[in-house]
């Protein structure tokens, strides 16, 4: 079971109560991840208003994700 280091931005940071975290895990990709994590911290956005980053590379949902491996979910940003 992988262990992943997660930080958190925005709106996500706010559900999760934390900036980081580190969790194991039976989730293979950053998709089934973020299900996991949405059912856990109450995270109401959906994918496609977010982007994954996986080790400070942005990433595709479906990529297998590895024991060390730090998972970033960017949401939208305002600014102005």
């Amino acid at each position: 079971m992988p262990r992943l280091r997660l930080r958190y931005y925005a709106v996500l940071r706010e559900s999760a109560g934390r900036a980081e975290e580190t969790i194991d895990t039976r989730a293979a990709t950053p998709a089934a991840l973020y299900a996991e994590l949405a059912g856990r911290h109450g995270f109401t956005l959906g994918r496609t208003q977010l982007q994954v980053a996986v080790n400070s590379a942005f990433s595709e949902w479906d990529r297998a994700l590895a024991d060390g491996d730090e998972v970033v979910f960017i949401p939208p940003v305002a600014g102005g």
